[in-house]
């Protein structure tokens, strides 16, 4: 894991280089005047002191040209990578988001494969999500490495109440964390997802979809054959399925969040999957994702009823009190029928 952690003075320099689809003159315009505390250490020594992290002195030079707000976390943030000899190169920007950006990087000969792609986030202070109270609802915090926090919870859940730079560090990792966690158990069994290699503090390196020249579209980016609708929509109501199996709902399921390659789809973006059971908004979260996946093959031309779906998959994953009611009385009411039948 990287060990350097940034302190509020370096981010505040920084923190234009999170959005790496912006441009310097584009921040120029928009940045608003704020009022600073006269910092420790001079914005010369900053630079300088981020510069030897990053690694830009010791043999890290990539063929990606990112901005001069991207490149010193960037490369930062891919350094553990590097020391890893797991890549060598970073080729190009596949996606640029408010939450994280996708990589293309030239594997390391060891790894068997030429090329991987790496997921960088932004730190949590900077990220703009939405009501990401609602997909932690239910979840353990996760430490680095995936393990739970165990008797520390407490302790780190008063400092994320609090909004401590402790619980926000904290906070950041659990969900990259979960993210890297539940692509290992869904590939272990079998999902169409990318496959995990590695996870620094800022960032997760996984299988790559696509070739040199071009990534892998997502589904809102293309039209589908008429007969390729139906196969891909059960491909994907498969992998929906098996997350539910593992008692996992995706969180923000839509051909947004769906690779398509060679016929193929691959599932993507994890760090706001809930617990079926220990989320009170799985039901709704997961109506959603149905809502959402069967209005973009409606348009395709495979036409389903998203209600239909979500109440098929939640009453056989997630059978409520009523539910099981309704059983105890069927097999009551069958039993009383065929021992009156036997007595007669």
């Amino acid at each position: 894991m990287i060990e350097h952690l940034y302190t509020d003075e370096e981010l505040e320099i920084y923190q234009e280089q999170f959005n790496p689809l912006r441009t310097d003159r584009q921040m120029r315009r928009r940045r608003k005047p704020q009022v600073r505390h006269v910092p420790k250490k001079s914005r010369a020594q900053i630079v300088a002191e981020i510069a030897d992290t990053a690694g830009l002195e010791g043999g890290f030079n990539i063929t990606y040209q990112p901005s001069r707000h991207e490149r010193e976390w960037l490369l930062s943030s891919l350094r553990f990578f590097y020391d890893q000899s797991l890549i060598t190169d970073v080729l190009a920007l596949v996606k640029g988001g408010k939450e994280a950006s996708v990589y293309c990087c030239r594997a390391d000969p060891s790894t068997g494969v030429d090329l991987l792609a790496v997921k960088v986030y932004r730190p949590q202070k900077f990220r703009t999500l939405r009501n990401d109270a609602m997909y932690r609802r239910g979840r353990e915090i996760l430490m680095p490495g995936g393990r739970p926090v165990g008797r520390e919870a407490e302790h780190i859940a008063r400092a994320i109440r609090n909004k401590t730079a402790y619980g926000a560090q904290a906070q950041h990792t659990s969900w990259l964390m979960y993210e890297y966690t539940t692509l290992e158990r869904l590939h272990r069994a079998g999902g169409d997802v990318p496959q995990p290699i590695a996870a620094s503090e800022n960032a997760i390196l996984m299988s790559y979809h696509g070739d040199e020249q071009m990534a892998a579209p997502t589904l809102n980016e293309i039209s589908l054959e008429p007969d390729e609708a139906g196969p891909l929509f059960q491909a994907v109501m498969r992998n929906v399925e098996l997350m539910l199996q593992h008692n996992l709902v995706h969180g923000d399921l839509s051909a947004y969040n769906v690779l398509y390659w060679g016929g193929e789809i691959t599932v993507i973006d994890f760090p706001q999957v809930v617990n079926l059971h220990t989320n009170n908004d799985a039901r709704s979260i997961l109506a959603r994702d149905i809502q959402r996946t069967c209005e973009y093959f409606a348009r395709q031309g495979a036409r389903r009823d998203p209600a239909v779906i979500t109440d098929e998959l939640w009453h056989r994953y997630h059978p409520d009190e009523t539910s099981l009611r309704d059983q105890i009385a069927d097999y009551s009411r069958f039993f009383s029928q065929h021992s009156q039948e036997a007595l007669t």
